[in-house]
C-alpha cells in the first residue's frame, strides 16, 4: 500500500503541517526578547573617558553591547547575553548590571 492511500500516513503529515512555522522558528537556538529600559549602565561616562584607554569593556563582551562613540560609550543592551563578564571585567567598576525584568533576555532553545 502506497503512502497516498494510507490513511494513517495521510493523518500524520497532516499533523505535522499544521504544526509548520517558519524556517526562522525552527532554526533558532537563542531569541532575545528586550524590555525597553536598559539592564546595563554605565555609571559615569567621564570615567571612560578619562580613566579607561583601552576601553575593555568592548574587547570582553561577548556579545558586543558595548561600542565607544567619540566621547561616550554606547551600550546595545537588546543584544546582551546576561553572562556577567562586564560586572567582573570592568577594572573601574563603571558598569552596573541586573537581571532584565521578568520574561525579558535572552531565551536559550536547548536549556
Amino acid at each position: 500500500m502506497s503512502d497516498d492511500t494510507n490513511p494513517s500516513a495521510t493523518a500524520a503529515s497532516g499533523s505535522a503541517a499544521a504544526k509548520a512555522t517558519t524556517i526562522e522558528e525552527k532554526q533558532y537556538l537563542l531569541r532575545f526578547n528586550a524590555d525597553t529600559q536598559s539592564h546595563l549602565h554605565v555609571l559615569s561616562a567621564d570615567v571612560c573617558l578619562d580613566h579607561c584607554p583601552d576601553k575593555l569593556c568592548t574587547i570582553f563582551c561577548p556579545a558586543e553591547v558595548y561600542k565607544w562613540e567619540d566621547i561616550r560609550m554606547h551600550v546595545g543592551y537588546e543584544g546582551c547575553h546576561e553572562c556577567g563578564s562586564c560586572r567582573i571585567g570592568c577594572p573601574h567598576e563603571n558598569i552596573k548590571w541586573v537581571y532584565p525584568k521578568g520574561g525579558h533576555g535572552i531565551v536559550f532553545r536547548l536549556g
